[in-house]
């Protein structure tokens, strides 16, 4: 069995992959995400996944045959707007006050490489939002610093225990890895 290697630093997905009880190792990427502009929202998931593989397959390349590498990108899309991740306190507090009271899509992208094979995919799920009080967004702004995160919230926190009406499609892409979809894929195409 080849080792699967999973390019990304995310804490989130490094928990989503050993829940399912995979065996794995972490490098972390240090891919550019910028992207094309004009491109449709999951292209720009599937773009950044690639480019964050690309530059963990650039770093092992001598020993690539051995290698199966997970790269993964989410982004947050209001009304055709990609929500980016914020750069500062005021910014993580306007994303939420525009997500509050409405209903936004999270799209995850997952490629999986190995030297043989490529295979790239989505999913999408809809996240409604109560309408959130400005003192609730700050608090959660203060207390949980979500810089590092799209749309400047993570749904396991408390923002989303509180905050979410309702989902529609798979939680933990939400998180940020569409686990059962990564499983069934490695088992169909990489076994």
């Amino acid at each position: 069995m080849k080792k699967i290697i999973l390019a990304s630093g995310s804490p989130r997905r490094k928990m989503l992959l050993e829940w399912a009880e995979i065996d794995f190792e972490v490098m972390v990427s240090d891919a550019d995400e910028s992207f094309d502009e004009g491109l449709a929202p999951e292209l720009v998931a599937m773009q950044i996944a690639s480019k964050k593989n690309q530059a963990v397959a650039d770093q092992i390349s001598d020993s690539l045959d051995d290698f199966i590498l997970i790269a993964a990108d989410t982004i947050v899309v209001l009304n055709g707007e990609i929500i980016g991740k914020p750069e500062n306190r005021d910014h993580a507090i306007g994303i939420l006050k525009k997500l509050s009271g409405k209903t936004h899509e999270v799209i995850t992208a997952v490629e999986i490489k190995s030297p043989k094979k490529t295979e790239t995919f989505f999913d999408r799920t809809q996240v409604a939002f109560h309408d959130i009080e400005d003192a609730q967004i700050e608090h959660y702004v203060d207390q949980y610093k979500p810089y590092d995160k799209a749309g400047a919230y993570a749904i396991q926190e408390w923002i989303g225990v509180i905050g979410i009406k309702n989902i529609q499609g798979d939680f933990y892409n939400v998180m940020g890895l569409p686990v059962s979809w990564v499983v069934q894929m490695l088992k169909q195409s990489f076994s």
